[in-house]
């Protein structure tokens, strides 16, 4: 019953498995939505909240960042955005009572997903050192614990303040101006595990860490190559856009392990045709060796190298810097090398070329697939130097569109969530607020937890978030929490993280973005930024879940004012009051924001400047896009064993259990499962249905074990696997991480599988 929260933990050890389905959305999406969308809020509150959703006069969905499109359907939401507002628009209510009922010790031993079906947090929670039991505690005593701990440190270094990536920049640039003042650059944040290979990258290649694309570039495309990424499920309005770029004539090639549902056909539950129908996206599949990717563009660089007049040589002469040195090491590319790599057939790899050069323009999207690999930042320069090659950046319809997850991550970065922060950002926050911030660079995600692990911090504070769960080598995480003395986390609901805890622990309940915002000044909004750079308000419609919530910036606010007291020039209590006093703030620091309030307060937003995509202009060391060169690398897997990929389930949004079913997949009632293709099986002698343990092997000889999988028979690329994450997080290395990014490598994980 609606604003109940579910009795016990359901079984997940015994999933059902039927044939996977070839097409994404449709009747079913609809009627899955409605159905979990009811469950959790009720028919009148479904019908006024979703209505809202990506609306110019409503709230930006809490999920992915894919953008809205001008003209905007009544129901400009997914089936996964729909789920992700029930979950936080749900009338279920964790309470004090619910704590004095539930120890730690016991929410540690569920899953996940009960977790966070319980519902919404409604006060503070204190876990004393030695307690089993969070009791409820007063705002101005969490605030004084957390000073407390802060006051107590020897450096401000020993602090880590973490962020995710639903934060409004108006928060995120609160957060990242508190822990500067207070004296550190110890700001990782989710981008560290997901688009951080992208960002480094792109920053050498073509001067700025962001997509080149708007979503009119989609419509204008000849051909749209989608790389590493499962749309239906990660990102499903982008299907939407994917379907209108075939109706211009676009060609897509998805380039991928997994056959993905949403990529085979599209049926568009906003359409009668795509009720009925749907469209076929993809017209060329390539399924793809994990890990081959850099190889396949490579080749494909050789290719186009050596097909007369296909090279751009005007935008090469005239843009681009290290063209000879690429081009030498391009040629040496080898065919059998690659169809090793890859595994794929040399006829698929020219049929890809006759498309690609038949495109006068090009773009390439990509997602985790092509990001977290040890090689992730030399791939994506390879698709850097592909595109470069025929012109493919600075043109209407053409460009690289990395596909950002989390609704607000690439706001996040923008407003100075980074622990490698810009000397010319410092000097604007200098300038602007009077004090000094710290210039040595701070620590990672990757970092922050072996600072944990080695006593090196000692205060873990999370501005959103499951950084447990989200987090890899999952004992060796939690046993760092639990080396903190203090750790604080800003949610919304109940998670994995609450209950691996330090010898202090905070829950600060946060308002949503689905709720209201009322502050001294009035009714507030916030911002966020799109994956393409868009940025636009978002404008919570519904009663707080409880009186005693504080919005993100409020929390902030209110912190800086307890730690840093008269020591601080920052008007933290103007911020508070009036959220366009912050705003004001951000146009000071950050180019782009110039005139934030007035251009913001149009419907729709407005787009931050891009200087490779609006003029051609490249701000990098050299003046100009670079080409790179690099040895190719992909993984080498031992006889015996299968390289694993981590992955979401359709019924999930990165750590966030929706619910136990992955349909597109034919999963249903279960996590615990290994895709596994079967003439791999058949060789390991493994039979469909068999329970095994998944044991991770790398370099250190350290074993690390996740028990109980069924596997499951499953189309994916020879010597590949695949199983859902966080539950899988805990086979990958925290040193496995990824060359410059340092993002954890988890789409490549050797893995043997052992019977039960």
């Amino acid at each position: 019953m609606a604003g109940k929260p579910p009795a016990g933990d359901p079984v997940q050890d015994a999933p059902e498995v039927a044939a996977p389905q070839h097409a994404a959305a449709g009747l079913p999406a609809i009627g899955h939505t409605l159905r979990m969308a009811q469950q959790q809020m009720g028919v009148k509150r479904t019908a006024l909240t979703l209505l809202k959703v990506n609306q110019k006069d409503g709230f930006d969905c809490p999920g992915c960042a894919w953008p809205e499109p001008e003209h905007r359907h009544k129901a400009e939401f997914c089936e996964n955005g729909a789920k992700a507002v029930a979950e936080e628009a749900t009338l279920r209510r964790v309470t004090p009572d619910f704590f004095a009922a539930h120890p730690v010790s016991d929410l540690a031993h569920r899953s996940g997903y009960w977790l966070g079906q319980q519902g919404r947090l409604t006060q503070p929670m204190y876990l004393p050192e030695g307690a089993d039991h969070y009791e409820a505690v007063t705002w101005e005593r969490a605030f004084d614990i957390v000073a407390e701990e802060l006051d107590a440190l020897t450096s401000p270094d020993e602090a880590v303040f973490y962020t995710s990536g639903r934060t409004s920049n108006e928060a995120a640039f609160l957060y990242q101006l508190f822990a500067r003042e207070f004296g550190t650059n110890n700001l990782p944040d989710c981008s560290n595990m997901c688009h951080e290979s992208s960002g480094s990258a792109l920053v050498e290649t073509i001067g700025i860490g962001k997509g080149s694309v708007l979503l009119d570039d989609l419509y204008k495309a000849d051909l749209i190559i989608v790389a590493g990424q499962n749309p239906g499920t990660n990102h499903p309005r982008m299907l939407t856009a994917l379907e209108k770029a075939k109706a211009g004539g676009a060609k897509i090639i998805t380039v991928n392990p997994l056959p993905e549902a949403g990529m085979e056909r599209f049926k568009n539950p906003q359409t009668p045709h795509g009720m009925l129908k749907g469209t076929a996206l993809t017209d060329l599949f390539l399924q793809i060796r994990l890990g081959g990717d850099q190889a396949l563009f490579r080749l494909l660089n050789k290719l186009i190298l050596d097909t007369e007049d296909a090279v751009d040589e005007d935008f090469v002469r005239e843009h681009t810097h290290g063209y000879e040195e690429f081009a030498a090491s391009a040629r040496e590319a080898d065919w059998d090398e690659t169809l090793k790599a890859t595994g794929l057939t040399r006829d698929k790899i020219d049929e890809a070329l006759a498309m690609i050069l038949a495109s006068q323009r090009t773009i390439v999207c990509w997602a985790m697939g092509l990001t977290q690999h040890k090689h992730a930042v030399p791939t994506i320069r390879e698709v850097v130097n592909f595109l470069l090659l025929r012109g493919n950046i600075g043109r209407p319809g053409a460009g690289v569109c990395p596909v950002r997850g989390h609704s607000n991550v690439q706001g996040d970065r923008t407003m100075g969530i980074f622990e490698r922060p810009a000397p010319a950002f410092l000097d604007a926050l200098e300038k602007e607020f009077g004090f000094a911030p710290p210039r040595h660079h701070g620590l990672d995600v990757v970092r922050a937890i072996r600072a944990l692990r080695d006593g090196e911090a000692k205060v873990f504070f999370a501005m959103g978030g499951n950084f447990v769960a989200a987090t890899p080598d999952t004992d060796v995480t939690e046993a760092a929490m639990r080396r903190a003395r203090l750790t604080v986390h800003v949610s919304t609901k109940l998670n994995r993280s609450h209950a691996v805890t330090g010898a202090r622990a905070l829950i600060l309940p946060t308002l949503g973005r689905t709720e209201k915002d009322l502050q001294g000044s009035g009714e507030q909004f916030v911002t966020v930024e799109d994956s393409m750079g868009m940025v636009h308000a978002s404008r919570g419609r519904l009663q707080p879940a409880s009186p005693h919530l504080l919005s993100e910036p409020a929390i902030v606010a209110r912190l800086a004012r307890r730690v840093l007291g008269d020591n601080s020039r920052t008007p933290w209590a103007e911020f508070e009051k009036d959220y366009a006093t912050i705003r004001d703030r951000i146009a000071a620091v950050i180019p782009g924001f110039e005139d934030f309030n007035a251009r913001v307060a149009a419907p729709g937003g407005f787009t931050l400047p891009h200087a490779p995509r609006d003029e051609r202009r490249f701000p990098t060391a050299t003046g100009k896009a670079n080409f790179t060169a690099a040895p190719v690398e992909y993984p080498q897997l031992p006889a015996g064993r299968l390289l694993l990929q981590t992955l979401r389930s359709h019924d999930q949004y990165n750590t966030t259990i929706y619910g136990l079913d992955d349909r597109y997949r034919g999963i249903k009632n279960g996590r615990r499962v290994v895709l596994v293709n079967p003439e791999d099986a058949a060789s390991l002698g493994v039979e469909d249905g068999t329970y095994v343990d998944l044991v991770s092997e790398w370099r250190d000889g350290v074993e690390r074990r996740a028990p109980g999988f069924r596997v499951v028979h499953y189309p994916t690329a020879h010597g590949c696997a695949a199983a859902y994450y966080p539950e899988t997080n805990v086979l990958i290395p925290l040193d496995s991480t990824a060359d410059t990014s340092n993002t954890p490598v988890s789409k490549a994980v050797v893995v043997r599988l052992e019977p039960k």
